[in-house]
């Protein structure tokens, strides 16, 4: 066994193979040297991880881009944002009611001479909501439901009775989902839409149509007395092809280019929002057609298939004098 372990120990350093014996040694290095290799995939793991990165990026279209800037702080409601339904479930009511339907609110806004109902879009996760001026316009208190039943109390930022807009913000509020701003100058006749609001208290009601026309003019009241019954219907006076509808406009008016739809909406629609085929914003819903023209309630008027919306674009538009607390 000893013989047999010596013959085995000197041949080996001492075989005349010795030369081909010293091309092996470089091995080790080599297998070693492929020890740098997880040393080079931990130098690349962050370009593999910006790789994945992208690619996930792609999947989702805008919507990384839109969530980094949120988080970054900056204004993302000036831009158009991602679509809030995956592409393959376009055009899906119930996906966009899903997606959106946390993004809307109820409004009830206490007045000199009774209440009024409304809703509104939820436009930052720290509570702004976009409302029609209609709605909160004299109001000495305003209060909002969101979709999960909580209710916060909010204070009137900015209003615009110009473009019957306004911004509020609740007090106390994070963490709620905002709404996806969309492009109004892409709406094209026929595209479908999706309404979302809280007619006659009814949290949450989604309808859906199509859009019917674009640049329709109409004419609303200023005057804050005009905008809210005392039953608190909520039947905002407007004038549509020369003739008046839900009461008297008045004397002080104003005229926006409004979205037609066929999606119904009925009193406390007002503020809602219409969504597109993939969830985004893309009007604010700010009148109905009533059957009864000179409705003083909402037991004599009803939705038929015609509303109007403010295009989003003009909302846009408007939000940085909204923000900054301006009246009008």
């Amino acid at each position: 066994m000893t013989e047999s372990q010596g013959t085995y120990e000197q041949p080996y350093p001492s075989s005349p193979a010795s030369p081909a014996h010293a091309e092996w040694p470089p091995p080790p290095p080599y297998r070693p040297g492929p020890q740098p290799e997880p040393g080079k995939k931990r130098r690349r793991g962050p370009v593999a991880l910006l790789a994945a990165v992208a690619i996930v990026a792609a999947a989702v279209g805008g919507g990384t881009a839109y969530t980094v800037q949120e988080l970054a702080g900056k204004d993302a409601t000036t831009a158009v944002g991602a679509p809030a339904v995956p592409t393959a479930k376009r055009g899906d009511v119930a996906a966009i009611a899903a997606a959106v339907g946390p993004s809307v609110v109820e409004i009830n806004a206490t007045l000199a001479g009774g209440s009024s109902t409304g809703s509104g879009v939820i436009i930052s996760s720290d509570g702004e909501i976009v409302t029609n001026n209609h709605v909160v316009s004299g109001a000495s208190s305003v209060k909002v439901r969101t979709s999960d039943g909580k209710s916060y109390t909010a204070e009137v930022l900015g209003t615009d009775s110009s473009k019957d807009l306004a911004l509020i913000k609740l007090r106390g509020a994070k963490g709620l989902k905002a709404a996806a701003l969309g492009d109004s100058d892409a709406v094209r006749v026929g595209d479908p839409v999706v309404a979302i609001g809280s007619p006659e208290g009814l949290t949450g009601t989604v309808t859906s149509g199509i859009v019917s026309a674009l640049n329709r003019d109409v004419t609303v009241s200023t005057d804050e007395n005009q905008g809210q019954d005392q039953g608190g219907d909520d039947q905002w006076p407007f004038r549509f092809g020369g003739r008046e509808f839900n009461g008297d406009t008045g004397s002080s008016t104003t005229t926006y280019k409004a979205i037609q739809t066929d999606a119904s909406l009925n009193p406390g629609n007002s503020g809602g929002a219409l969504f597109d085929a993939g969830g985004r914003v893309i009007g604010i819903n700010s009148a109905m057609y009533s059957s009864g023209s000179q409705a003083s309630s909402s037991a004599e008027a009803g939705s038929i298939g015609l509303g109007f919306a403010i295009p989003v674009n003009t909302v846009k538009s408007d939000l940085a004098a909204l923000r900054s607390g301006g009246t009008s």
